[in-house]
């Protein structure tokens, strides 16, 4: 029998480097997962949103819009006018 080589350094660079790629994208997507569902909730967080990254809400209209709810836009512009006048 021959005996046990031990592992190149670089393999178990690789190996641990993986691992860590896994957890910090894993991360990633629940954080993504988080802010747009709040967005999806809270028409305040949208509204904070839009006085701060515009570009942000933008892009999420955009996607509401093609997977087929095109009226969520619309709908908080009314509303945020609306509070406009009120003031």
């Amino acid at each position: 029998m021959l005996p046990k080589t031990p592992k190149p350094a670089i393999w178990r660079f690789i190996k641990g480097s993986a691992k860590t790629l896994f957890v910090l994208e894993a991360v990633c997507f629940a954080a993504s997962y988080a802010v747009y569902y709040r967005m999806n909730t809270n028409r305040e967080f949208r509204q904070h949103i839009n006085e701060n990254y515009p570009f942000v809400l933008d892009y999420y209209y955009k996607i509401g819009e093609i997977v087929g709810d095109n009226r969520a836009r619309q709908a908080d512009a009314t509303y945020w006018n609306s509070l406009k006048k009120s003031d």
